[in-house]
C-alpha cells in the first residue's frame, strides 16, 4: 500500500505540466469570466482543444482506442491540477463518465468507434442517471421498453453534468422485460437531436452546466444500447466507482489550493503588528486542515492505485471509492468554510476567489453521492 502513495517519474512530470498548463493557460480568471459571462456552452473550446492537444481526453484510454495508457492515475493526477483552478471542461462529464462507461459496457465495436473520436476531442458525451435531488443509482424509473426492434426511452434525469453541450447522452434505463431482475439495467446512448428528447439547461452555484431531461418515447435503435444486452448492478456500480475516484482527485486538487491560499494570507495579513499566522489558535486549525488533508490524499492515491492494479478486486475497488468521496466531501467542506473564515470579511466579497471554491465544495460533495451516502454504502460493503 506505501508504494501505491508515491508517484514515479512520469508522473511526476505529468502533474508538472498539468499545473503549468492550468495556471498559464486556465486560471481562475476564466472561470470568474464564463460565469459572468452565462457562456453558452459553458466552458472554453479553444481551451479544451489545447487539452485534447495534451493527450489529456486519452489518458486512461487503452492505446488500442488511440488513448495513451497513462491509466486511472495519470488522469487523476490532471483532475487534480484542474481542480486548483476550478477548470470548466468537458473532462469530467465526456472522459470520466462517458469514456468509461463505454470501456466498461460497450461491445468491441462500440469503443472501437467511440472511444478514439472521445481522444481526438470529436465527441462530447453526457452522463444521465440520477432522477431526483439526491444520488440513488438503485432507483431507476426512466424505463426503456423494447419497440421495433429498438427501444422507447420515458423518464426524466436531472443534474445531467454538460446535458446541454453533449453530441450524445449516456441514459442509464431500466429495460422492461416483464421482469424484476435487478440485472435489467441498461446504459443507451443517445443522441443529442433526437426527437422528445428534451434538454433544459441549468447554471450550477458553483458555475458548471447542468441539464435536466426529459424523454418522450425517444427511439433508440438496438445498436445504442451499450454492450448490446442489459447489464447488472454492480457494472453500472464499477462505471461510477471510477467516476467518484476521479471526482475526489479534483476535490483534493480544489482543497489544496484553498489550504495554499489560506497559508499565503496568514503569513500576509497583520494584526496588532503581527502575522495573524502567529496566533497560535489559527495555528491549531491550520494543523488540523493539513493531518485531513493527508488523510485526503492517501485515500485518493491508494483508490486511483487500485484502478491501475489488474489485481483489485471489485470490492475493495468499491470500499476505496466511497471513503475517498466520502473524506474528501467531508475535508472539502472543511477547508473551504476555513479558508473564508480565515480570511475575515474579504472572504465574503465575490471579488475575492477563495468563495468560488466554496460554492464548488457545496456542488462536488453532492455530485454521485454525499458522504452520508457514502458512509453508508462503505458500512454495508463491510457487512455492517
Amino acid at each position: 500500500m506505501a508504494d501505491s502513495l508515491l508517484l514515479n517519474e512520469e508522473q511526476q512530470l505529468l502533474r508538472e505540466s498539468a499545473r503549468g498548463f492550468c495556471r498559464e493557460q486556465a486560471p481562475l480568471s476564466l472561470h470568474r469570466k464564463l460565469r459572468d459571462s452565462r457562456d453558452a456552452d459553458g466552458f472554453d473550446r479553444d481551451l479544451w482543444r489545447r487539452m485534447v492537444e495534451l493527450g489529456w481526453t486519452g489518458m486512461a484510454i487503452p492505446e488500442a482506442y488511440d488513448g495513451y495508457g497513462f491509466g486511472h492515475t495519470g488522469l487523476g493526477l490532471v483532475l487534480e491540477e484542474t481542480g486548483r483552478t476550478l477548470v470548466d471542461s468537458p473532462l469530467i462529464a465526456t472522459v470520466l463518465l462517458g469514456a468509461n462507461a463505454i470501456l466498461e459496457t460497450g461491445s468491441e465495436a462500440q469503443k472501437a468507434e467511440l472511444l478514439p473520436r472521445i481522444v481526438a476531442g470529436e465527441l462530447l458525451l453526457a452522463f444521465a442517471l440520477d432522477e431526483r435531488f439526491a444520488h440513488d443509482p438503485g432507483r431507476i424509473e426512466t424505463v426503456a421498453v423494447p419497440r421495433n426492434g429498438g427501444f422507447a426511452l420515458n423518464g426524466g434525469k436531472t443534474f445531467v453534468l454538460d446535458g446541454h453541450v453533449a453530441d450524445r447522452i449516456v441514459v442509464v434505463a431500466r429495460i422492461d422485460d416483464g421482469t424484476e431482475s435487478p440485472a435489467n439495467i441498461g446504459l443507451f446512448l443517445v443522441d443529442a437531436t433526437a426527437p422528445g428528447l428534451e434538454v433544459t439547461r441549468t447554471i450550477m452555484v458553483d458555475g458548471r452546466n447542468c441539464a435536466n431531461i426529459a424523454l418522450h418515447d425517444v427511439a433508440v435503435k438496438a445498436g445504442d444500447l451499450l454492450g448490446g444486452t442489459a447489464v447488472a448492478r454492480e457494472t453500472l456500480d464499477r462505471v461510477l466507482d471510477i467516476a467518484r475516484i476521479g471526482l475526489a482527485a479534483e476535490m483534493l486538487g480544489s482543497i489544496e489550493e484553498v489550504f495554499e491560499r489560506t497559508l499565503d494570507y496568514l503569513r500576509q495579513r497583520e494584526q496588532f503588528g503581527v502575522p495573524i499566522g502567529a496566533f497560535q489558535a489559527l495555528q491549531h486549525r491550520a494543523a488540523e486542515m493539513y493531518n485531513e488533508i493527508e488523510l485526503g490524499r492517501s485515500l485518493v492515491r491508494a483508490a486511483l492505485a487500485a484502478l491501475d492494479d489488474p489485481a483489485s478486486d471489485k470490492c475493495r475497488i468499491a470500499r476505496l471509492a466511497s471513503a475517498a468521496k466520502a473524506k474528501l466531501s467531508e475535508v472539502f467542506f472543511l477547508v473551504s468554510n476555513e479558508g473564508i473564515q480565515m480570511h475575515g470579511g474579504i472572504g465574503m466579497t465575490d471579488e475575492f476567489d477563495i468563495g468560488f471554491f466554496l460554492k464548488r465544495a457545496r456542488v462536488a460533495q453532492q455530485f454521485l453521492g454525499d458522504a452520508g451516502f457514502h458512509r453508508d454504502r462503505y458500512a454495508a460493503l463491510h457487512s455492517f
